[in-house]
């Protein structure tokens, strides 16, 4: 039989602005009691004379946002805009007192089990506790850094749990006011909307605390440990907004951003039925005698929803648990019925009962996996989430003191807490859905995504760039794969144990072979495995055996290591191998203690190991290497860190998610090159992207966390140390390559290009110290220029603005480097006269290049492009006479060897300097082209004269003529002149 849907009718007047209301029950169902955060008055309503008009309190002078009552209902508080916090008799409604106030607004209020403490809390920094029988102060509680939103008594007067907009929850020991447990971000973060709040709930047993979880779905966590059991979720396609006990515990109302209330049945899991209504729910009680739900929206109209629970099944007031009060409630409070018996005691012996005996200590509850939930489809972090200080001590009632110091002894030692190790992750993948395609692999190559149905998945391996990438064929997966791994050449499969039956598989597919049945498998029986990762030529695989099975791609077991510790992930990167893997237990503050391998799988070598530095508190979330092959990790508070070779190995922050993203928003990390981080922006609460749509990737700016500098420049400073790091990379990459014989002249072409963009920077952060009066940093900056040129700019720089003293250190600078580079050439002579190998190889040279006019260029580049750099910087230190006397020489010379057409060529390169734009700076980008001139001259100089060689040099000449004539003088030289 279908339900009706609920009625509303109005309670308050509400603006077009969404509003919270609050509904309250009083014990024996009589009243109903209503507010809202847009008007100041309070109404009691009759639910059984729906036309005779409410009463009204009007005692606020702004919106009421938060109502309480005592549980014996005879006291009712309200919490308002206006900072404060006021008791009335209940049900008459007479005004008692102004019980607290606050500087900011109220946002919730809660009354303990037996009426004597109200906790008290809004958008200020503390909770009050607050003694409802002479309004003391009892304690103010401190520790969330967001607005609290929410306020709960355990029914058994341990604890007191909160929750912040921001997502926190927090438990209280009431008894000392330390906080027990932080589960950080378990939460919606509301943001500055006043209409949703947080709110969470005790079970009525005492024994659960239900919070809403980021995945519209409500969690509950264990009352002694803290620890997540199970979940609630349904059809709710928004976060939860509110929710409420039923009297016996069993059934559960939740409501939702999407306008639906659904009733579960917290035992089964599942709801049992539904109500859609045209505006937001945001406050709902359970009638404490009776099978119906009172309702309020955020437009202030209200109503009671009855027949909630099918008759079929069990009434929501059948077997309420009787949860006794313990004897203190952890305060200099008690209970009426408990006065009596502890006025005989001092205030120490909290814990005895009426006959002197002692209770056995409070358990700690194990956790059990048959109240787990078995949705496997949970994210592998929500664990890592809950940051616990410490943990809670009993209170054991005692005899007498000396027996209680020992119990508390052993208490300790049995329940230390240590917090979790971080579970194996495989970079790019995702959590599984339930009936969604989910990725197993996505990088900056491809994705691979897979889809679960009945008995087998559906896989599917798609190529961001489908003109270079193979096409390659969906395949049908009877193993349950849950990672994977990409390259150009193939990918790997594995998953882990299904049972005691089912081994773990591990699958090769190569996208060419020239052979056919080049897939393979392999099974582990006994071990699990944890990570994949994929080279050039090779496969791996790490094992919960902490075993590292290193395969070729035709499928040859070629290596098998033994791991130091867990792994936590692994990644591939053409010959390399990096392995993350546990050192130990994480420490107290919740800090994993992570290390890392970088293996060369081709040599057989172990290339570095050391730690892996987090963020405090925080956990691995991607691990990989860039495109020019760094590692490069980052943490779940948004921190990217690269690895550098400098100072002995080290690890670099690179990236703060914490300064980029805007609020709301999420980075799921995919890869990064040089000088860009590439991620996909996920919106709040998810932290990892859908398949489809299909994710767009955001390209984000590296940036070094940099303190505020004095000069202003941190976007100059900051491309200051990424080129350092860039070129000490690449130098890294010379030296290795000139080790292994190769042809190292791109790498060099690459290094140069970023020296001469890093003396631009230099150039620009000088001027900036100049300006800012700077001058002893400016006169480190100019030693750190790598061209000559740069250095005489800096001088004139000095000069025009007037600075004689800094252009004559400058100058100083300039002496003492051309003194060393005078040195080093005639020490570099010397070594050649005794040296007969050098004799020869000054002889050979010539000859080699005037046998043959093809082999003379390329054989001239390579052993000229070491010099360019100091050919291009030399300067003019003779006068204007010598340096004319030089070029008629040398166009006499050329003259000789190549005719007319050479001179005109080298004095076109000559006046280049006259005809174009007086700018020292602005040369350093066109050495390429100064090379290419001098080898097309010499060349010409050296071999046959011909016209094909003339027609070469004047083409050449005339590119580089136009280029450094089209090209504007520097701009920001000019601004500084002036």
């Amino acid at each position: 039989m279908k339900i009706k849907s609920v009625k509303l009718r109005e309670a308050h007047e509400v603006s077009n602005n969404a509003s919270f209301c609050s509904i309250l029950w009083d014990l024996q169902a009589h009243h109903l009691v209503t507010a809202s955060s847009s008007q100041p008055s309070i109404s009691i309503h009759d639910p059984l004379l729906h036309s005779s008009p409410p009463r009204v309190l009007r005692h606020h002078r702004d919106g009421v946002t938060a109502l309480a009552i005592s549980p014996n209902s005879t006291c009712l508080a309200s919490g308002s805009i206006d900072h404060s916090v006021k008791l009335y008799k209940f049900p008459g409604g007479e005004f008692e007192t102004n019980i607290t106030r606050f500087t900011l607004p109220i946002r919730a209020l809660s009354f303990n089990k037996s009426g004597s403490m109200l906790a008290a809390a809004g958008d200020d920094e503390g909770i009050k506790l607050i003694n409802t029988i002479d309004g003391s102060i009892a304690r103010v509680l401190k520790g969330h850094k967001g607005p609290v939103t929410g306020l709960a008594f355990d029914p058994n007067g341990e604890y007191l749990a909160s929750i912040d907009s921001i997502g926190t929850v927090i438990y209280w020991e009431l008894q000392s006011g330390r906080t027990l447990y932080t589960l950080n971000g378990v939460a919606p973060d509301t943001g500055s909307d006043t209409s949703v709040l947080n709110v969470l709930s005790w079970s009525p047993d005492g024994e659960t605390l239900a919070v809403p979880g980021m995945k519209n779905d409500i969690v509950m966590y264990d009352r002694d440990t803290a620890e997540k059991l199970f979940t609630l979720r349904g059809d709710h396609t928004q976060p939860i907004c509110f929710m409420s006990w039923s009297p016996n515990g069993r059934y559960m109302a939740t409501s939702s951003l999407d306008k639906q209330v659904l009733i579960w049945d917290v035992k089964r899991k599942q709801d049992i039925d539904r109500q859609k209504f045209d505006e937001r729910i945001c406050c709902m009680a359970w009638k404490p005698i009776g099978n119906a739900l009172a309702v309020i929206d955020v437009m202030g109209k209200y109503g009671v929803w009855e027949s909630v629970v099918p008759s079929s099944m069990k009434s929501p007031t059948e077997d309420i648990p009787n949860s006794q009060t313990r004897n203190s409630n952890g305060l200099l409070f008690f209970d009426e019925e408990d006065q009596e018996l502890s006025m005989s005691g001092s205030l120490s012996d909290l814990g005895e009962d009426s006959h002197g005996e002692s209770e056995p200590p409070s358990r700690k509850r194990l956790r059990k996996q048959s109240v787990i939930d078995d949705d496997q489809h949970e994210d592998v972090y929500d664990e890592l989430n809950l940051v616990r200080k410490t943990e809670p001590q009993r209170k054991v009632p005692r005899v007498n003191k000396e027996n209680s110091d020992k119990e508390k002894d052993a208490l300790k030692a049995m329940t230390a807490f240590r917090p979790k190790m971080q579970e194996a992750i495989q970079p790019g993948s995702t959590p599984p859905q339930p009936g969604k395609r989910h990725f197993l692999c996505y990088n900056m190559l491809g994705s691979i995504t897979t889809i679960k149905h009945d008995e087998y998945s559906h896989i599917e391996i798609d190529f961001h760039d489908t003109s270079t990438g193979p096409r390659v064929p969906p395949m049908t997966d009877h193993y349950g794969f849950t990672m994977a791994s990409l390259d150009e050449n193939g990918s790997v499969f594995a998953n882990p144990c299904k049972g005691e039956k089912n081994m773990s598989t591990l699958m090769y597919r190569p996208f060419r072979s020239w052979a056919n049945n080049s897939e393979w498998y392999m099974r582990f029986e006994g071990e699990e495995i944890k990570a994949v990762a994929l080279g050039s030529t090779w496969v791996a695989a790490v094992t919960s055996l902490n075993f590292l099975r290193i395969f070729t791609n035709g499928g040859l077991q070629k290596h098998i290591l033994s791991l130091n510790g867990p792994v936590v992930t692994a990644a591939g990167f053409s010959n390399e191998l990096a392995i993350v893997t546990h050192v130990s237990d994480c420490l107290p503050s919740n800090e994993q203690m992570l290390e890392f391998t970088l293996f060369n799988i081709s040599k057989g070598t172990q290339v570095f190991k050391g730690r892996l530095p987090l963020t405090p508190g925080s956990y691995l979330t991607w691990f990989g290497f860039s495109e020019e092959g760094q590692i490069t990790s980052y943490d779940s508070k948004g921190i990217l860190r690269v690895f550098t070779s400098q100072y002995g190995g080290t690890w670099l922050p690179l990236f703060s998610a914490s300064k980029e993203r805007k609020s709301g928003e999420n980075y799921w990390v995919v890869g990064l090159n040089a000088s860009k981080l590439f991620c996909v922006v996920c919106k709040n609460p998810d932290t990892f992207p859908q398949v489809l749509p299909k994710p767009v990737l955001t390209l984000l700016n590296l940036s070094f966390p940099l303190a505020s500098s004095d000069l202003g420049e941190e976007a100059l400073e900051n491309e200051f140390m990424l080129n350092n790091l860039n070129l000490s990379q690449i130098q890294n990459r010379i030296e290795v390559t000139a080790v292994e014989g190769l042809d190292t002249s791109s790498l060099d072409d690459e290094a140069f290009d970023i020296e001469a963009a890093q003396d631009r920077c230099i150039f620009r952060l000088i001027a900036s110290c100049c300006n800012s009066d700077k001058l002893v940093r400016a006169i480190e900056l100019v030693k750190l220029l790598s061209v000559e040129k740069s250095v005489r700019g800096a001088i004139q720089l000095a000069t025009a603005l007037k600075l004689p003293i800094l252009a004559e250190r400058f100058n100083d600078i300039l002496e003492e480097r051309l003194r060393n580079k005078a040195e080093v050439s005639n020490t570099t002579a010397l070594s050649s006269k005794h040296d007969p190998a050098t004799k020869t190889s000054e002889i050979s040279e010539p000859i080699v290049s005037l046998s043959s006019a093809k082999l003379s260029a390329p054989l001239f580049t390579k052993k000229v492009k070491s010099l360019d750099r100091v050919k291009f910087g030399k300067q003019k230190t003779d006068s204007d006479q010598t340096t004319n006397l030089e070029d008629s020489k040398e166009v006499k010379d050329v003259e000789k060897n190549g005719g007319s057409s050479h001179v005109s060529s080298v004095k076109e390169v000559k006046n280049l300097e006259t005809r174009c734009p007086s700018n020292p700076f602005s040369k350093l980008p066109n050495i390429q082209e100064g090379k290419k001139v001098e080898e097309a001259m010499r060349s010409q100089s050296e071999g046959p004269s011909n016209k094909s060689s003339n027609e070469e040099a004047k083409k050449v000449v005339g590119e580089v003529k136009g280029k450094q004539c089209q090209r504007p003088s520097n701009p920001f030289l000019k601004s500084t002149v002036k």
